[in-house]
């Protein structure tokens, strides 16, 4: 079976997000458990499986190294450039996943947009444990809703940089992830906010760019800052630029993506 490792959310090899991308034969998955120790086997933030489904939509799912999840942006991002790669679909591809029919469009400059969801974020109080596991002061914190994550909110743009976390304590927390946002020192810099992504209690320490957490993103910062199309910068250390534009109860999400290894898996 065909395997790659696709960079999502940059325009160089060794930048943006890694993922795991499996094009599969045939009309149905491989059993979960494979595809589940597959994923674990990579050790990227998330593999993706995808087959053509009714001859029009593909069938996508995503894995970490420990479970399946319900929204991947990069991988889909990564599964789309793959299929337009191959030839296998152009212009508007359409998913059909466990968040229901997400779409990627193939634009002429190579560039990916994705139409997902928007996950509108709540004020909330702190959960518990949630300063002393990130070690900073924290301004804000919000509910992502069905995304299932926390958001929080801190002083500035380098003290999300400058992040050490206890991720054991972080895994502990009552929520799947934490996105830790701040706007950006300068926004002429070519970016409005930045983020990180820590995600241990589903096997994911840092998430080095990650597509769903701007479809929280994107509301928050598109209400603070009075527009509705912004550029994100995840400040991992691979670092990766998302391009947000709000729709209604929609979010586009753009990106890049560049392959870097593409093989077969023998087992």
């Amino acid at each position: 079976m065909r395997i790659r490792i696709v960079d999502a959310f940059t325009d160089r090899a060794f930048g943006g997000n890694p993922a795991g991308v499996c094009v599969l034969e045939g009309d149905s998955f491989p059993d979960a458990v494979w595809m589940q120790r597959v994923a674990a086997e990579l050790n990227l933030s998330e593999t993706a499986f995808a087959h053509l489904r009714g001859g029009r939509d593909w069938a996508l799912r995503w894995f970490t190294p420990r479970t399946e999840v319900n929204l991947c942006g990069h991988a889909t991002l990564a599964t789309a450039h793959a299929l337009g790669e191959d030839g296998l679909a152009a212009g508007t591809i359409r998913f059909d996943t466990r968040s229901g029919i997400l779409s990627a469009a193939i634009g002429g400059d190579g560039s990916i947009t994705m139409d997902f969801p928007v996950f509108p974020v709540i004020p909330i109080d702190p959960l518990p444990g949630t300063a002393e596991a990130l070690g900073v002061p924290i301004l804000a914190s919000y509910d992502t809703g069905a995304l299932a994550d926390l958001l929080v909110e801190v002083a500035d743009e380098q003290t999300v940089r400058n992040l050490a976390p206890d991720l054991g304590a972080v895994a502990r927390l009552a929520t799947r992830g934490v996105i830790v946002t701040a706007p950006a020192a300068d926004p002429a810099a070519g970016y409005d906010f930045v983020s990180r992504f820590f995600g241990p209690a589903v096997g994911v320490p840092e998430d080095p760019v990650t597509g769903s957490a701007h479809s929280a993103l994107a509301p928050l910062w598109s209400a603070r800052l009075g527009r509705d199309e912004l550029v994100g910068l995840q400040a991992s250390a691979r670092s990766g630029l998302v391009r947000t534009a709000l729709r209604g109860d929609r979010v586009d999400l753009t990106g890049h993506a560049v392959t870097v290894l593409d093989g077969t898996l023998a087992a």
